[in-house]
């Protein structure tokens, strides 16, 4: 994913269409002098309609159209006629997004299916023409119902990415190394922090033909649920992920300490997070011998965790292994 062109939030004016008026002709013909009321009903106005497509990753498309409006219904016509409904919009927008008010913070719906439709701004009703209005008393009701106004209002959408793992830990800790050597995700790589600005997905083969997405998220520091560093922006991609790889570099002074920094993070941001399986893995330890790895498997004797190396590739295919177990329980 290109940096400028991942684009996770926008904010946009959506206004459906007014319904069209009902109408109050009165039948006039050659012979048929006071031939009654026949005006036709108007037509609904068009809806703004957000729908799901798999095919996309960013909300980039939207970030420049602003303004979102769908057409008014026609008026009703003689003879009984409808007018035609007002043109829907539909707004097309990546899995995993999610609506709000924007002025209220009320979550409207979430996006989670291929083809799955919601309406954020529902259209006006058209107005019933004079034909309903018809009585023994009154016969000819030369009034009709105006059409329903639409509704208009500022609306969030947000991207959460969607992927079977996410990996957690502190920037520079390896997720994108990791992600780059077990998929053809490309995501930039240095050895300073921050170095992931957007969340990267990769596709990880394993045997059998069979496959799990594997999400980088921006690194994580303490306060991130407070919005420090990338903070919020980040944490709730997180929120979509089946499982969670947390990631401690062997070369951390404290590597139970730093694990429960993250946890803590998480559950100040969600406690919900708890919730999802997890496992730890302890990256870069092509550096460590066998009696530190022993040091360090005695200090989170109660933490299931592997050592891995992305650069020589030490524990890769058994970490593979575990995420497809911890994936798909037997």
């Amino acid at each position: 994913m290109a940096e400028s062109n991942f684009v996770d939030y926008v904010k946009i004016f959506c206004r459906s269409g007014n319904g069209g008026p009902g109408s109050t002709h009165l039948r006039r013909e050659k012979f048929v002098p006071k031939g009654g009321p026949d005006g036709g009903d108007g037509g609904r106005g068009g809806h703004v309609i957000v729908k799901g497509n798999a095919q996309m990753w960013t909300l980039l498309h939207l970030r420049y159209k602003k303004h979102v409006f769908a057409g008014n219904g026609e008026s009703g016509g003689k003879q009984g006629s409808f007018g035609a409904d007002g043109e829907d919009v539909t707004i097309e927008v990546p899995l995993g997004t999610i609506a709000k008010d924007a002025e209220t913070g009320e979550f409207l719906f979430e996006i989670t299916r291929d083809g799955e439709t919601q309406m954020i701004a529902k259209g006006g009703r058209g107005g019933l023409g004079n034909t309903h209005f018809k009585t023994a008393a009154h016969q000819t009701p030369r009034f009709a119902q105006p059409g329903e106004p639409g509704v208009e209002g500022w609306k969030i959408l947000e991207l959460k990415v969607l992927a079977d793992v996410g990996l957690v830990g502190f920037p520079s800790a390896g997720k994108s190394t990791l992600l780059s050597v077990v998929s053809a995700a490309k995501p930039k790589i240095a050895d300073y922090p921050f170095t992931t600005l957007v969340p990267n997905l990769g596709i990880v083969s394993y045997h059998d033909q069979r496959s799990f997405v594997m999400a980088d998220i921006p690194g994580i520091i303490e306060g991130a649920h407070q919005g420090k560093g990338l903070g919020l922006r980040f944490l709730r991609h997180i929120e979509r992920n089946a499982m969670l790889l947390f990631l401690v570099p062997s070369d951390s002074k404290d590597h139970r300490k730093e694990y429960f920094i993250l946890l803590d993070e998480l559950e100040k941001y969600n406690p919900e997070l708890l919730d999802k399986d997890r496992f730890l893995v302890i990256s870069k330890s092509d550096f460590l011998d066998g009696d530190l790895q022993k040091d360090i498997s005695r200090e989170l004797h109660d933490i299931p965790h592997q050592f891995i190396s992305s650069i020589t590739g030490m524990g890769i295919s058994e970490l593979k292994d575990k995420i497809w177990q911890i994936l798909n329980p037997s």
